[in-house]
């Protein structure tokens, strides 16, 4: 049951441990709490899984995908990765959310549309594949009357105006009065964001976080390549490998923690039929 200081979105964290408590006052902005990892994660037996899935021409899982499914399910394993701090305050999302942009063509200036996409605990990668595909199809289609053409009104107004207004924003998002009309479809209030780099032929980078919204995890995807490692007798062995860039707001939950979570990530690539299993399905998993 929702109560006092509880939003719609979340409900307040009500019995915070003194060290996290001291962290959101001693380090008010979330950009003051950044933490950025980057990681070498091996895909090789991911893309096997991924080509053997597309043979039957069913649907055409990308990498992008299980992606999307080995984050969700990580999210839903390890449940501090979806609080979110506003107004030096804890909350727990009720739900699991995704943000990206959906780039409309591949071209210099073409247009952007932001997306947000919320796995349920019934879907695994197929359920949430079908789910993903045809919304994406519609951004590219659509002609920006959503948040774009939203934005496109907002950029009309007066300076004096705009300065007023940002200022009622930010109390609003400080108070958790945000109108869902801007926090339903703004990237900023997402569990996770993604930025799939390697569709652009591009490494993966420091993305930073912003103090609007509730979004304290960011990571960005380079191109996947061939790459020399040592296997387990030491030997060199080419490997399909990719780098993903991390940054966290790390007042959300300890190093430990994020570090146990990216372990879970390798290990869903590693084991990719555990994505055959909805999020809400138990695996074993040794940390």
């Amino acid at each position: 049951m929702r109560k006092w200081g509880d939003r719609y979105d979340a409900y307040r964290i009500r019995d915070i441990d003194g060290l996290h408590f001291y962290m959101a006052y001693f380090m008010p902005k979330r950009t003051d709490a950044e933490v950025y990892i980057n990681e070498k994660v091996d895909v090789t037996e991911l893309l096997t899984y991924i080509k053997d899935k597309n043979e039957s021409g069913e649907r055409k899982v990308t990498f992008f995908h299980c992606v999307i499914a080995a984050v969700a399910r990580t999210v839903k394993m390890r449940p501090l990765l979806n609080r979110y701090i506003s107004g030096k305050r804890y909350y727990m999302r009720h739900e699991i959310s995704m943000g990206f942009t959906v780039k409309k063509k591949f071209a210099d200036h073409a247009e952007e549309t932001l997306m947000i996409y919320k796995p349920k605990d019934s879907e695994n990668l197929c359920a949430i594949t079908d789910r993903l595909s045809p919304k994406v199809s519609e951004a590219k289609r659509d002609n920006g009357m959503r948040v774009d053409g939203m934005l496109n009104i907002i950029k009309k107004l007066p300076k004096p105006i705009m300065n007023l207004f940002m200022a009622l924003m930010r109390f609003w998002d400080s108070h958790g009065l945000m109108p869902r009309a801007f926090s339903s479809v703004d990237t900023n209030y997402c569990t996770v964001m993604l930025s799939n780099l390697g569709s652009i032929k591009c490494d993966a980078v420091y993305h930073h976080l912003n103090n609007t919204g509730t979004n304290g995890i960011v990571i960005t995807i380079g191109e996947i390549h061939k790459e020399a490692v040592p296997d387990e007798n030491g030997d060199l062995v080419v490997r399909d490998i990719v780098n993903l860039g991390v940054t966290l707001d790390e007042r959300i939950a300890d190093g430990f923690y994020f570090a146990r979570s990216l372990k879970l990530i390798k290990h869903l690539f590693k084991h990719p039929h555990l994505l055959d299993k909805t999020l809400g399905e138990e695996i074993e998993f040794e940390f």
